[in-house]
């Protein structure tokens, strides 16, 4: 059986803009620290969302699949991934990868109405940048602090003064390895087309379980079907319809969880016409049937 998350949840709980709903932290130390490992979540995976917390991940053992904003990128053990605020993005992993993980707000290392932040947090923040990547050859001291800074969460006493002691002292390492130049690769273009995708997201998870199509999807944004396309295959490597099945899906497991419901209503209220379809592509997204999935969540 897999350990459970911290939060509780083995899946990610989002908005319709896909923002995470669980805060970080608390109004008084937004600051928290997540032991986590792959296995804990559905299927290994992380699945779609931001939140206005800034990340720094860790992959203590195994590889992790990122995808962040537009990018994929494959981490290896012992690197860091540090992910800007409000930026979108996903983990995937084929095996059981460990990946202790830090979230705070900006204000953490300094409030916003000091020089300190509009100085040297500020500017991170603004930057056209949404990841950057750590590793122990180019990188040492960040690899250590960051790791220095869990063990404080696992073994320390006066462990609030010394986190923040200790973030602190990082974020001064990341704003001084941190590139202010633009990327080559953004422009307001790009800018513009994530905000094209979310709001297709959004459109999906309000309207899933009607019957909406690709031309609709597209629709939303006033945009061509083959644009559409273009830009899910660009940010998130996916159809608008794959991810469509794929949401719908999800939401009926969820039902399955929580309700009593028979499989064929959980069916038509998820947007499936035939009980049929839906139990072969549930099948297909979760390796068991509908109702051994049942079986298994209640087991």
């Amino acid at each position: 059986m897999s350990k459970k998350t911290a939060t509780g949840y083995t899946t990610v709980q989002t908005d319709e803009t896909l923002r995470e709903t669980i805060s970080h932290g608390t109004s008084d130390y937004s600051f928290k620290f997540y032991d986590e490992t792959m296995d804990m979540f559905d299927f290994r995976c992380i699945d779609w969302h931001w939140h206005s917390e800034l990340e720094i991940v860790l992959i203590e053992k195994g590889n992790v699949d990122c995808f962040v904003g537009t990018e994929h990128v494959v981490l290896n053990a012992g690197t860091i991934l540090f992910i800007n605020s409000k930026v979108i993005h996903k983990f995937t992993s084929e095996g059981n990868a460990v990946i202790p993980n830090l979230l705070f707000l900006p204000p953490f290392i300094s409030p916003e109405d000091t020089l300190i932040y509009k100085k040297y947090v500020l500017p991170v923040l603004q930057n056209a940048r949404t990841y950057q990547i750590f590793n122990s050859e180019e990188n040492p001291k960040i690899i250590q602090l960051v790791k220095e800074i869990i063990n404080i969460q696992k073994h320390e006493k006066l462990v609030e003064l010394q986190t923040h002691s200790k973030m602190t002292e990082l974020w001064t390492f990341i704003y001084q390895n941190t590139d202010f130049s633009l990327p080559k690769n953004v422009s307001t273009v790009q800018i513009r087309l994530q905000a094209q995708l979310q709001i297709m997201m959004q459109f999906i998870q309000q309207n899933y379980n009607k019957q909406i199509n690709l031309e609709d999807i597209a629709v939303s944004v006033n945009v061509s079907k083959s644009t559409a396309l273009n830009i899910f295959k660009q940010f998130i490597n996916d159809t608008p319809v794959n991810y469509l099945l794929s949401y719908r899906l999800k939401k009926a497991a969820e039902m399955l969880k929580a309700t009593e419901n028979k499989i064929d209503y959980i069916a038509m209220e998820n947007g499936f016409d035939y009980e049929s379809y839906f139990n072969r592509r549930f099948k297909q997204f979760y390796g068991v049937t509908p109702g051994q999935y049942r079986k298994k969540g209640n087991g």
